[in-house]
């Protein structure tokens, strides 16, 4: 009867550990490597160096980003379906760029129209995204902050 207390009352602590461990932990951030440095989706916007935010109108749009068919039809494609032992991504770093995805507009902050198709040939960028890491409108974040990164004076070139 001992033996089953002790196993009883180990459970909820072993269940705490494991959900600490998971919650402590956090899986890497989404990134794009920007000649030797990098730029990564912060997990707190206060964080951030640059903040995006998304609109439905391309009339407000700053950049355009469309969503390509085909890995050949993109500018920048995204696919992980290989399998990865383990994934470490970028590597923060002191020149690593930080984005937020503001959920309000914010002054200042680029804002990306992110459109199902180029039928107009207006986009300034097309991606191709097949990821279970990274949706869409991450990769368009990164993107932007790449672009807004390598035209900085002191940045080397994307």
């Amino acid at each position: 009867m001992l033996r089953f207390k002790v196993i009883v009352s180990a459970v909820p602590l072993i269940a705490a550990v494991v959900i600490a461990k998971v919650e402590l932990a956090p899986s890497p951030q989404p990134c794009i490597a920007v000649g030797a440095d990098s730029a990564s989706l912060g997990s707190a916007p206060f964080h951030a160096d640059l903040h995006v935010d998304f609109t439905d109108d391309p009339a407000l749009a700053t950049v355009r980003v469309a969503l390509a068919d085909s890995p050949e039809a993109a500018d920048v494609v995204v696919v992980d379906d290989a399998p990865v032992e383990e994934d470490r991504g970028c590597g923060i770093t002191a020149a690593t760029q930080v984005v937020a995805i503001a959920a309000d507009r914010l002054a200042g902050s680029q804002r990306i129209y992110l459109a199902r198709d180029d039928a107009d040939g207006r986009a300034d960028y097309r991606i191709y995204v097949r990821s279970s890491h990274m949706t869409a409108r991450d990769a368009a974040a990164l993107i932007v902050a790449a672009r807004n990164h390598s035209s900085s004076p002191a940045s080397p070139v994307l």
